[in-house]
């Protein structure tokens, strides 16, 4: 236990604060999933707490087909990923900031052949990242692309980065330096890649180091393509100056150096394989939501020279999730089960501070903006929390058909994909 964890946690706060007005040009931008450093927060303000279809919606723009990726926010332009619901036909779209409009909606990859996907997923679930002048769209095996966002132009393509996801890609691409990773985490195969983003070439490939033939809680060889599977995103830490990559695959959850691919240390976990969640970034500290069909939450501090034996800090059980992801925010941190159950939890223990229910189940991750949480349904249902060691609920909001992909945050606008659309949700004059 670190005794200093809840100040140490709120002093990281206002560095990722910070950091992400920096990046993202004052809040006006939302370049990847969960937003700067994919940790869900925004410094926008004025941001609407009461919303519905005949509230508070500047446009409202129909998505064709079917995908669970976020929108990316970059200047007028908001881009996103779709895919027909058989997989052959991959997509990339751009809408226009103010007016909703359809700008550029582009079939990047025809698969005549497309590997099974789950039905709880879909063939564009990986979220794109964005900088100035370009974005890059992954679905994983199928294909990545880099696109110039003025003319929709394909500077480059890789169709050779193989795996059998089994269950569908979920993992979304980051980037870092000069450097665009993604991790592949399969049934047959497991790896983590960086590409030269100028130019696609690979930089580095590393293979995940976990064996598979003796890693079930009784010793026995793990066959199922499940049990290698995993969805999560990575994050990089800035550990005394150094980066650090933390990773998350099946069975493990790994720390790389960034630019070069070393594995740095491995925490295994036996029980269960690994889920959906991005690991969230305290100082020094590091909480990951492990299992996909038992989820624990683990606390492990980052840096390299640690002893195995003396990286875990602790563990939570309880209303952990396995698909959206937890969010730190002035010291506690804050999730929502799979089953709509909210908690708080002490970050300097492990220890819960509240739960409350929230309606219906939970796949997105929450954000945090304005000074509130807000959380996402499946059922449409859109919960404002304020932030604290009591349980409160500010708002209960719902918008039609549901939400399966995590939000973007941008100006004063909340940018808010449904199963079947994309929103702008904003304060009216």
């Amino acid at each position: 236990m670190l005794p200093d964890m809840t100040r140490l946690a709120r002093t990281t706060g206002v560095l990722a604060v910070l950091v992400c007005v920096l990046r993202a040009g004052g809040g006006e931008n939302w370049a990847q999933f969960r937003g700067a450093g994919s940790q869900g927060r925004s410094v926008s303000r004025r941001l609407p707490v009461q919303f519905g279809e005949q509230q508070n919606v500047r446009w409202k723009t129909a998505i064709h087909d079917r995908a669970w990726s976020s929108p990316v926010v970059w200047g007028k332009q908001i881009w996103l990923t779709t895919a027909t619901k058989q997989g052959t036909d991959l997509y990339a779209m751009c809408i226009d900031r103010e007016s909703g409009q359809v700008l550029q909606d582009l079939k990047l990859f025809l698969v005549p052949n497309p590997q099974y996907a789950h039905p709880f997923n879909t063939y564009a679930s990986p979220t794109p990242v964005i900088e100035e002048g370009r974005i890059y769209v992954t679905f994983g095996s199928p294909g990545t692309a880099c696109l110039d966002t003025a003319s929709g132009k394909v500077l480059w393509s890789r169709t050779d980065l193989v795996c059998n996801h089994f269950r569908g890609a979920g993992s979304s691409p980051i980037l870092f330096e000069n450097l665009l990773i993604m991790h592949f985490d399969g049934s047959d195969l497991q790896y983590v890649i960086a590409l030269d983003k100028n130019t696609g070439k690979t930089a580095w490939k590393t293979d995940r180091s976990v064996d598979f033939k003796d890693l079930t809680p009784e010793g026995k060889p793990q066959t199922d393509g499940d049990f290698r599977k995993a969805f999560s995103t990575p994050v990089i830490a800035n550990v005394g100056g150094r980066p650090v990559m933390i990773s998350l695959g099946s069975k493990a959850c790994y720390a790389y150096d960034p630019r070069m691919g070393k594995e740095l240390w491995r925490v295994e976990y036996r029980e269960c394989h690994s889920g959906s969640p991005t690991p969230v970034l305290g100082d020094g500290v590091v909480y990951v939501c492990m299992g996909l069909a038992r989820g624990e939450l683990w606390a492990m501090r980052i840096a390299p020279e640690i002893a195995p034996g003396a990286r875990i800090l602790w563990k939570v059980t309880r209303n952990v999730p396995t698909r959206s992801s937890p969010i730190l925010v002035d010291g506690l941190l804050y999730m929502v089960d799979d089953g709509g159950i909210a908690s708080c939890i002490d970050p300097a223990s492990g220890g819960e501070v509240w739960h409350g229910r929230l309606k219906g189940a939970h796949s997105a991750s929450p954000i945090y903006a304005d000074g509130k949480l807000y959380f996402f349904g499946e059922g449409g249902h859109v919960a404002v929390i304020q932030p604290g060691r009591q349980f409160r609920q500010l708002a209960e909001n719902r918008l039609d058909d549901g939400f399966m992909a995590s939000a973007a945050v941008a100006g004063n606008a909340l940018f808010l994909r449904t199963r079947t659309n994309l929103y702008r949700i904003e304060n009216e004059p």
